[in-house]
């Protein structure tokens, strides 16, 4: 069976590949172009795909050859379900592997936006770190505030554990249904969307993205948060509205706000939230520690390995279509 990788992934992940005895294509140049990603894809029985490329009606009409995906990636918004499951081909993805690692920048950008940790940090490289003034760019303290986690899933639970535990804050979330683990163990509250918004210090996103949700965190929403409020996400950056988000910040509806996504993705390098002080912005390094990385290159080998054997792969997206 042949298998396109379209960027390097750790060893771990293709050497489980070839010892399947998998025949694997990896392109030496693995920054394609869309025509030169479709031609491998083209030509190939399953796909590990890494990125964002994205798998439309239009890939399916133009690759019928292609059997089976597997995301490197927990996320999988960039697929067409439906039109996955009305060709039967299963969708893998990379869940718990990452959940840690990707709660940590959750966690770390709480922080370092309370206390404005990247304003702070340039005045240091800039050589201005001036006298001591006993009221500038203060920060806050998160000790008993509340965290309100939308979508808790793994990487909520992990984000609710680390800041009950760090600093005893209440636990209050928004899911589609309830999290009973979450309520015994870290004795969150299932809340409407609306009691989310206005009732957390720190509101965190940790959701799978539907376009439904495009544009959800908006000016409307902005406007019942407290003005203390942080705004974390660390999902994906079509939750948020970026324009609506910047005005929030310097008409000081909200406090502060930490990303590891943005809307657009790559952020423009002009996007004028970047010059302000109650804002913390990474490019999208979740997961990017050694253990999640060969965690997803494993997972997503398992997917493909599977699959190849005629099973259902380990973790599937669209369980339905081995029903069908």
């Amino acid at each position: 069976m042949k298998v396109f990788i379209n960027k390097r992934i750790p060893e771990i992940g293709i050497k489980m590949l070839e010892d399947a005895g998998l025949e694997i294509t990896i392109p030496e140049n693995d920054n394609l172009s869309h025509e030169e990603w479709l031609s491998y894809c083209k030509n190939t029985d399953a796909i590990l795909n890494v990125g964002n490329h994205s798998f439309d009606k239009d890939f399916f009409e133009q690759c019928p050859n292609v059997k089976a995906i597997a995301l490197y990636s927990v996320g999988f918004d960039h697929v067409n379900i439906k039109e996955a499951n009305h060709r039967n081909i299963p969708i893998g993805n990379t869940p718990d592997v990452l959940s840690k690692a990707t709660s940590d920048v959750a966690f770390l950008l709480m922080q370092s936006v309370a206390r404005r940790a990247s304003y702070n940090f340039q005045k240091v490289k800039e050589g201005n770190w001036g006298d001591f003034d006993p009221l500038h760019a203060l920060g806050q303290e998160l000790y008993g505030k509340t965290l309100g986690i939308f979508g808790l899933g793994r990487i909520g639970f992990e984000m609710a554990k680390k800041s009950l535990k760090a600093f005893d804050m209440s636990i209050i979330y928004h899911n589609r249904s309830h999290n009973e683990e979450a309520e015994k163990e870290l004795n969150a509250k299932y809340v409407s969307f609306d009691e989310l918004v206005e009732q957390a210090d720190v509101l965190s996103i940790h959701a799978n993205f539907v376009p439904e949700q495009k544009d959800l965190f908006n000016n409307l929403v902005f406007e019942r948060m407290k003005p203390n409020a942080i705004f974390i996400n660390t999902a994906r950056g079509g939750f948020h509205n970026q324009t609506d988000l910047y005005e929030a910040l310097v008409s000081r509806k909200i406090w502060g706000a930490g990303l590891d996504v943005t809307n657009p993705e790559p952020i423009l390098k002009d996007d004028p939230i970047l010059g302000l002080s109650n804002v913390c912005i990474l490019p999208h390094i979740g997961s990017a520690t050694i253990e999640a990385r060969n965690g997803m290159a494993k997972v997503a080998a398992e997917n493909i390995i599977a699959f190849s054997k005629g099973e259902k792969m380990i973790h599937c997206v669209n369980p339905e279509v081995y029903h069908n």
